[in-house]
């Protein structure tokens, strides 16, 4: 078998998966036992396999090894929620809106502070990419391309973080990342994304740029504060 799965690419990836959405879906719930052996027969894999999506997993906090019980579900609590790979399951379940909004939560608490550093900080390489960023979504939102609206966003968000000069907002990035994939993947953007929200990053370009902390954050928080709202109209 090991053979054969090894002339599979994803096969770990796709058991990966498919355990962690079930983890964060909460089809598994905390304290459940799993088996090796049945894993493996269920998924069609060998144990080795699942072993090695068992560690995966373990890794991130959501299973654990108790002596004399084996393998358990990890109480929430544990879970290191940071991780990209837990924060796309969760959005792929009944729990995304909740998810989703916990994270703009985050966001607000974030993204403005990191604007505000940005203006002070920011090389002119940066200027310029956060200003692409913004005419490229001027262009992909009037013509409704959302995926590659989607990547011009993350282009600036990503730049914004990193322009921060500081190293634990840029460790967000993914976090931030999943959000706006999430959002644009589940079908929660808009046909046309918002012209507001376009000005609104195009303000935070300028201020970095003109080396204004203030209206830097201000039209940052502006931003989080649109999107949430646009989040609550989608799901609604």
């Amino acid at each position: 078998m090991g053979t054969a799965e090894q002339a599979k690419p994803g096969l770990h990836q796709t058991v990966l998966d498919d355990l962690g959405r079930r983890i964060a879906s909460g089809t598994l719930r905390p304290g459940e036992v799993l088996r090796i052996d049945e894993l493996a027969e269920s998924h069609g894999v060998s144990r080795p396999v699942i072993r090695e999506v068992v560690r995966v997993l373990q890794s991130m906090g959501v299973l654990i090894t108790r002596r004399r019980v084996g393998v358990t579900v990890a109480e929430k609590q544990a879970w290191n929620v940071f991780d990209p790979r837990i924060i796309r399951w969760r959005l792929d379940g009944e729990g995304r809106a909740a998810q989703l909004e916990s994270l703009s939560e985050l966001r607000g608490g974030i993204e403005p502070v990191a604007a505000a550093l940005a203006a002070r900080r920011a090389t002119p390489a940066q200027c310029g990419d956060l200003t692409k960023a913004v005419m490229e979504m001027a262009v992909h939102g009037k013509s409704g391309d959302l995926e590659s609206y989607l990547q011009a966003d993350l282009l600036f968000h990503h730049t914004l973080l990193a322009a921060s000069g500081n190293e634990m907002f840029g460790a967000l990035t993914e976090v931030v990342s999943e959000v706006l994939i999430g959002r644009t993947h589940h079908g929660l953007m808009p046909a046309k994304p918002n012209p507001v929200a376009i000005r609104l990053h195009a303000d935070v370009a300028q201020a970095v740029q003109s080396g204004d902390p203030v209206a830097a954050e201000q039209a940052m928080r502006e931003i989080i504060v649109e999107a949430s709202q646009a989040l609550r109209d989608e799901q609604h």
